[in-house]
């Protein structure tokens, strides 16, 4: 079936469309505010040009709010999701503005990447809150198709903020004016998403605390406690626990690849500045394709595989498309990696997002979903932490690309060893994480 069928099917329900419209909103201003931030933050003249300057910059805005995971789930399993998604969209879009006006006033410092921090902590709850919903606002056979086309649209809105906000700053230029344009746009974007999200009732989304077990009802009352019983769970359902493995091992390696990406466009390919972010676009729009394609191709494919077939497949691709079109360090051969990469990540996320949504039950579903989005960003940053030190200024590093190659390598022969196993009825092995 294709994207657009798979689409055109999942959107006859009313309440689908009304989840759907909340995330393609709330992820476009996403996007514009993602790019107005990397622009800030990577491509201004004399800033982040170095691998640790690149990592440092990962870590100090991503690892923070990946903490915020394990308790965005727990109150995401406690409280009306509904609710979460109105007041955490207008709290982004409020700290979003707050950024700007920091920004126009020439601040660069720790009050920036404060609000930056709040703005992107507050979008776990947003995140977490729409995958933990779907489930109830699509019947069971959908989940795949739905986990296809939901959250990749969402993943293509941000795409397209993006592009706006890099449209955005080759119209302004550098400076602080228009760098607080583009971020006051994000806050606005992202603030809309609010009235969407009323369309729905306070308890149509969940959760549904009517079949929790005392148990239950307290771990929720406690974060810690929440944290553990979650990890419990899904450590104790195999495909999850599977899928969440290779999702870290995929993450790792993506951010080694988006550091080496970053300074090949910043000192290499380019000199930096508006050129240096026009050329890193191009790479991020062909991975955004990738992306769509790895999205509208998976439904189709699992199909007529296994889903686990089909995530060696997938990373086997990976490890391909790295050694043919990633090793010559060429600005035309670089975005086709780029694209496949795109194709493996989505292809990849929809496969272990159903396989979490099936195996998991709705009263954990916040929670593991919390814990999903804390190692997909703890594992990025520590790609990029991990190689700072190994790979130079300019980015052109053979043995980084050919590492990433031998990890994408093993985990494809993981999955594929599971499948063969799965399919002669034998125990199959934990595929590792890279």
């Amino acid at each position: 079936m294709s994207f657009y069928r798979d689409l055109r099917e999942v959107l006859r329900g009313p309440r689908f469309r009304r989840l759907f419209a909340t995330r393609l909103i709330s992820q476009f201003g996403d996007g514009v505010y993602q790019a107005g931030l990397a622009g800030y933050i990577f491509f201004s003249p004399e800033q982040h040009t170095t691998a640790a300057q690149v990592a440092a910059a990962f870590a100090v805005l991503l690892l923070p709010f990946s903490a915020v995971g394990p308790f965005a789930g727990v109150f995401i399993d406690r409280w009306s999701r509904r609710q979460v998604l109105l007041v955490s969209t207008l709290a982004k879009g409020l700290a979003a503005a707050c950024t700007a006006a920091l920004v126009w006033s020439g601040s660069d410092g720790a009050a920036f990447f404060a609000t930056a921090l709040v703005v992107l902590s507050v979008n776990r709850f947003v995140l977490a809150a729409l995958s933990a919903a779907l489930p109830h606002v699509v019947p069971r056979h959908k989940l795949m198709m739905a986990n296809a086309v939901t959250p990749t649209s969402g993943t293509f809105a941000a795409f397209l903020g993006a592009g706006a906000g890099a449209g955005l700053r080759l119209l302004g230029g550098d400076g602080y004016a228009g760098t607080a344009l583009i971020l006051l746009g994000a806050g606005a974007a992202m603030a809309l998403a609010a009235p969407a999200a009323l369309t729905l009732g306070r308890s149509e989304l969940g959760p549904d605390l009517g079949e929790q077990s005392d148990r239950v009802r307290n771990a929720v009352r406690n974060v810690a406690v929440g944290l553990a019983d979650g990890a419990r769970h899904v450590w104790s359902r195999r495909p999850a626990r599977y899928g969440l493995a290779t999702i870290a091992g995929h993450r790792l390696a993506y951010g080694v690849a988006t550091l080496v990406t970053l300074l090949l466009y910043n000192n290499t390919f380019t000199a930096g500045g508006v050129a240096g972010f026009a050329g890193f676009s191009v790479a991020l729009a062909a991975s955004g394709v990738g992306y769509f394609v790895g999205a509208a191709a998976t439904p189709w494919a699992t199909a007529r595989v296994s889903a686990d077939t089909w995530i060696a497949l997938l990373l086997g691709s990976a490890c391909a498309a790295l050694l043919v079109f990633g090793l010559p360090f060429t600005p035309v051969l670089f975005p086709v990696a780029g694209f496949v990469l795109g194709v493996v990540s989505q292809g990849a996320k929809v496969s272990v997002d159903t396989m979490v949504q099936r195996h998991v039950d709705d009263a954990y579903r916040g929670r593991v979903f919390s814990i999903y989005d804390m190692l997909f960003n703890a594992a990025f940053v520590a790609g990029a932490g991990l190689t700072a030190g190994a790979v130079p200024r300019s980015g052109e590093s053979a043995a980084a690309v050919a590492g990433l190659a031998a990890g994408y390598a093993l985990m494809a022969a993981c999955w594929a060893v599971r499948a063969r196993n799965l399919r002669r009825g034998e125990p199959a092995p934990t595929p590792r994480g890279g």
